[in-house]
């Protein structure tokens, strides 16, 4: 390909400078916080974003801060052809770090480790870099390319949505907030908010309290409860048989002066929503295990004993709900159990299910309300977001896949997701990169990683990918 040489020489000689950049944004947390005056998104993502606008700034670029919802970085005069969409918020820092803390990041054994440095900072410097590569070697565009930096991702995507409404898509946009080759099919997404209520029952041995989960998308790591009235050796007799069955750890602390009430602290492993199966839900271990407790009956346990039927721990793709779905080009359906809080008499909590295309109202949704119903627990969903597919064979695509090709040396093909990335809404949007095939990068997790190398070609990506749309 053509420069190919040239933009591989100069993406080389600047993966320092790189490695710099990326660490200044990942030590600000950014994730969302309480709305300011001027900072929709409050304080990390407003200095993240500026910081990253500053970097630009420095390289020569022109920038623009859209009152803190996203930033641009634009290379180019002529007629906008490429958007590439990246976000700089991250997803709460979570418990279980051991290479290093959340934000202090490091590089070792080739990784870069510290939140945001797969998901999605590190993959944001990298398309930076593909602009000062096509930029400082000059290059020739006939068209203009528009980085897009946003706040919001994590929590809803407002930012991208605020950004829209006062500026047009460009004709092709990606966004290196994936895996490589290229995903032209995002899975549609039910965020499933549900609540039930029941009487309240003064009977012990009682579970008082649980709450799990910290956002809909993260399957937990931890899981919390207070049960009161039940002998600690038999507790610890089951706790040890549950997690023979699940892997779930329990850790168990009395929390009264007479050692009757005992907090019980569940132990898995937490993941991204959209591959339930790449965790251990503490959440659904936790009911497992409460559950083999001789708890007193009563309304409550009831109401918890459904709602385990419903979402059992290792169901990750909606069987026992009865909306397992698939396609041939889009894959299962999943289901992660990812948020639940309960009292004496009521309970609330959420899941979070990726639709595959053929999923509908009639086939799943509707399926889903009216099991959770013949449970006693209300759905509250009316709809949920479709999902988002861009023809496989059209000019964008094939070229993003033949640059792909080209630096990697692999076959480069489509594939669809469980995630939904900024362009789910976009008409003519992909995500491309940052992560090769296979990586685990953690996103989401404790020890999130991104592998440098993964980075370093991705920018070279990124700059040829510009190069054969825009020249």
């Amino acid at each position: 390909m053509q420069y190919q040489q040239e933009i591989s020489s100069y993406i080389d000689a600047h993966t320092q400078e790189m490695i710099e950049d990326i660490f200044a944004l990942c030590r600000i947390n950014s994730e969302r916080m309480p709305a300011e005056e001027g900072k929709p998104y409050g304080d990390g993502p407003a200095e993240a974003l500026a910081e990253a606008l500053r970097i630009a700034a420095s390289y020569g670029f022109a920038v623009k801060n859209y009152d803190n919802y996203v930033g641009t970085v634009d290379l180019g005069g002529g007629e906008r052809q490429l958007d590439i969409l990246a976000h700089l918020d991250v997803v709460p820092a979570g418990e279980g770090w051991q290479v290093t803390q959340p934000f202090s990041p490091v590089l070792k054994e080739g990784k870069l480790f510290g939140r945001g440095t797969a998901d999605d900072k590190g993959p944001a410097v990298a398309a930076l870099y593909a602009l000062r590569c096509v930029k400082e070697l000059g290059l020739p565009l006939k068209k203009s390319v528009r980085l897009i930096l946003g706040c919001d991702e994590e929590c809803g995507s407002s930012d991208i949505e605020h950004y829209y409404g006062i500026e047009k898509e460009a004709p092709m946009t990606f966004s290196p907030d994936a895996d490589f080759p290229v995903t032209n099919i995002e899975k549609g997404r039910l965020p499933g908010t549900f609540d039930a209520e029941f009487a309240a029952s003064e009977a012990l041995p009682r579970l008082n309290s649980m709450e799990a989960g910290v956002k809909v998308n993260v399957v937990p790591g931890k899981a919390y409860a207070v049960v009161e009235g039940l002998d600690k050796a038999e507790m610890e007799k089951t706790a040890g048989e549950v997690r023979a069955e699940t892997g779930i750890a329990f850790l168990l602390e009395p929390v009264s002066a007479d050692g009757k009430a005992v907090k019980i602290t569940a132990v898995g492993e937490n993941a991204h929503a959209a591959s339930p199966q790449t965790g251990n839900n503490a959440l659904t271990g936790l009911l497992t295990y409460l559950l083999r407790l001789p708890l007193a009956p009563c309304p409550q346990l009831t109401a918890l004993k459904n709602l385990l039927g419903l979402m059992p721990h290792g169901d990750v793709n909606g069987r026992a709900m009865g909306i397992a779905l698939s396609d041939e080009i889009s894959g299962e359906l999943t289901l992660a159990f990812t948020m639940l809080k309960v009292t004496g008499s009521r309970l609330e909590g959420m899941f979070d299910s990726r639709c595959p295309v053929c999923a509908t109202n009639e086939n799943m949704l509707n399926v889903a309300k009216a099991n959770m119903a013949a449970a006693g627990i209300t759905l509250r969903n009316d709809s949920f977001t479709p999902p988002h597919h861009v023809d496989g064979n059209s000019h964008f695509v094939r070229t993003l896949l033949r640059v792909y090709e080209a630096y990697t040396g692999l076959k480069g093909e489509c594939q669809s997701m469980g995630g939904g990335t900024y362009v789910h809404d976009l008409e003519n949007g992909v995500a491309f990169g940052a992560a090769m095939p296979g990586a685990d990068t953690r996103m989401h997790g404790a020890d999130e990683r991104a592998e440098l190398s993964d980075l370093v070609t991705s920018a070279k990506i990124f700059a040829q990918a510009i190069m054969e749309l825009c020249a």
